[in-house]
């Protein structure tokens, strides 16, 4: 037998437990301590002549808490012959899948190129950074308030001024030069983020209708808003005779 005395916990072991799961632990040992043989506690000395586990620091804990004031010799296999190397690698594989990793022990102490080789997939947020510092963009635009904004300065000309002032050099009939200026439309240049700023805080109720009707902001007023064309072709072929139906 070993007196308990003897072991210590593994002071560099990046593994934690909850509390039920330590709970649960305890259960097992005591209902089916045979499992301990099985399934030993891998340990090696330190200078001391302490025992300490690679493999098994929760079932020490678990051991200590429940009272045992010496354990089996079959409880416990040494490991004292490994490498420092092969003794980090096996405390990572031993604890791949069970409790749960403090990754700020683990990553300040491992490399992680070898753990995530080993099994463990270590979080890309930096181990000292909290979720809920992070800052993000969000997902959908949000208006800016701007004041005296006209809708009309959402357009940018100056593209489109040059090439309808190129048509000049061009012995062109009236007709003509109406033509291609309507093909110059193409260069002039809409800010669609200035149109969202405009209609959010600016615009008259017929203005937003209007915008609305153009498809120049996403909105989902129903039937009069941006879906309308669509629901209205599906109410058609639907022979619907309400639009509540």
């Amino acid at each position: 037998m070993i007196p308990i005395s003897k072991f210590k916990q593994n002071p560099n072991n990046p593994r934690t437990i909850k509390k039920d799961q330590l709970e649960k632990l305890k259960r097992s040992i005591k209902s089916f301590p045979e499992m301990m043989e099985k399934r030993p506690m891998v340990c090696v000395t330190d200078e001391d002549g302490k025992l300490y586990p690679l493999g098994g620091n929760m079932r020490l804990r678990a051991i200590k808490e429940m009272g045992f004031k010496e354990v089996p010799e079959t409880w416990v296999a040494l490991a004292d012959e490994w490498t420092e190397e092969q003794r980090r690698e096996f405390i990572v594989k031993d604890n791949a899948s069970l409790g749960t990793w403090d990754f700020d022990a683990l990553v300040e102490g491992w490399n992680i190129d070898d753990l995530e080789e080993w099994g463990v997939k270590v979080p890309t947020v930096k181990n000292t950074e909290l979720l809920s510092d992070l800052t993000y963009d969000p997902l959908y635009y949000q208006p800016k308030e701007i004041k005296d904004l006209k809708l009309i300065d959402a357009i940018d000309f100056r593209k489109f001024n040059e090439k309808v002032k190129a048509l000049d050099e061009y012995d062109l009939t009236d007709e003509e030069k109406e033509v291609l200026k309507m093909f110059a439309y193409r260069f002039l240049k809409i800010d669609f983020e200035q149109v969202a700023n405009y209609y959010f805080f600016h615009a008259r109720d017929e203005e937003q209708k209007a915008i609305e009707r153009l498809r120049l902001v996403l909105t989902d007023a129903g039937i009069n808003g941006f879906i309308e064309d669509d629901l209205l072709r599906v109410y058609n072929a639907a022979g619907l005779s309400d639009w509540g139906e």
